[in-house]
């Protein structure tokens, strides 16, 4: 098992729910979250900046 740091852009949702289910959604794709955190928000692109430390087998 190794960790993985990532970036992902992430679009903004309409709710907090489901802004945290598209960003865990998207991480899964990379490996397993460790953890992570919303770095940046460009609401004129309605993208939010997502940091993370995943694993992988």
């Amino acid at each position: 098992m190794t960790t993985h740091f990532i970036t992902a852009e992430i679009n903004l949702q309409e709710t907090p729910d489901q802004l945290h289910k598209a960003i865990e959604a998207e991480l899964k794709k990379q490996g397993e979250p460790l953890r992570w955190a919303i770095t940046s928000v460009d609401a004129e692109r309605q993208k939010v900046t997502v940091e993370a430390v995943v694993t992988r087998n």
